[in-house]
């Protein structure tokens, strides 16, 4: 699998993604009904079942989207369905990859630089106190002696 997601776990991502987006477009959908037909008691029985399937359908179509996007995007192995650390190591490289690119934009973006080479500095030693001063120094920043 190596650099790229596959089109079948691409696949799954999205249908995830639209089953969430479902589930909360049904949950949310009986907040509206409630709302619109507030005060209203004729056939309350049907009404009400109507709503708590909607609510409860919706809920489980969020849960089983979640899990159907968490295979799409880790994998099988990298979502812990199946125990294969070197395929989970394999299904998730793209994502760590990507995270370690992120990380590396943002050390960027803060002029920070690990593990990168310094910065050469020379010293002057003072002949007198053996004192490390910088290059430019004419006078001993210890003892005041010219250089």
């Amino acid at each position: 699998m190596g650099r790229q997601i596959s089109t079948g776990r691409k696949a799954l991502y999205y249908v995830g993604m639209a089953l969430i987006v479902l589930g909360c477009v049904s949950f949310a959908s009986t907040f509206v009904t409630f709302a619109m037909h507030f005060g209203e008691f004729h056939n309350f029985e049907s009404n009400a079942r109507s709503i708590m399937f909607r609510a409860f359908g919706g809920m489980a179509l969020m849960v089983v989207g979640a899990i159907i996007l968490n295979l799409g995007a880790h994998g099988a192995a990298g979502s812990g369905v199946v125990l294969d650390p070197e395929q989970a190591r394999n299904d998730l490289e793209p994502y760590s990859r990507m995270a370690g690119g992120m990380l590396k934009d943002a050390l960027d973006e803060a002029d920070l630089n690990f593990g990168g080479r310094a910065e050469r500095v020379v010293m002057i030693k003072c002949p007198a106190c053996g004192k490390l001063n910088e290059e430019d120094s004419k006078f001993c920043q210890e003892c005041g002696k010219e250089f």
